[in-house]
C-alpha cells in the first residue's frame, strides 16, 4: 500500500483552504474545507496516474491546519 499526506491548511489572506502534497505533486485550494478534500480525492489519482505512480492500493491521508488567534 502506498500511502500519502496531504497537508491542508487555512491561508487567511487569500481566505482558502490550501493543499500540498509534493510527493504526488499536488497544490490545490477551494474556500471549503470539504469541497477541497474531494478536490484532492479526484486530482491525486488523475495526477499519480499521469506520474506513472498509482497502485490499486493508493491512500491518502489529509492533515489540518487552521490557525486561530487568541482571545
Amino acid at each position: 500500500m502506498t500511502e500519502y499526506s496531504i497537508n491542508l491548511f487555512w491561508d487567511n489572506e487569500a481566505s482558502v483552504w490550501c493543499a500540498i502534497c509534493d510527493e504526488i505533486p499536488l497544490t490545490l485550494e477551494s474556500g471549503s474545507l470539504d469541497l477541497l478534500m474531494e478536490r484532492v480525492r479526484i486530482a491525486a489519482p488523475e495526477i499519480l496516474e499521469l506520474n506513472g505512480k498509482i497502485s490499486e492500493k493508493t491512500m491518502l491521508r489529509f492533515k489540518a491546519e487552521r490557525l486561530l488567534p487568541a482571545i
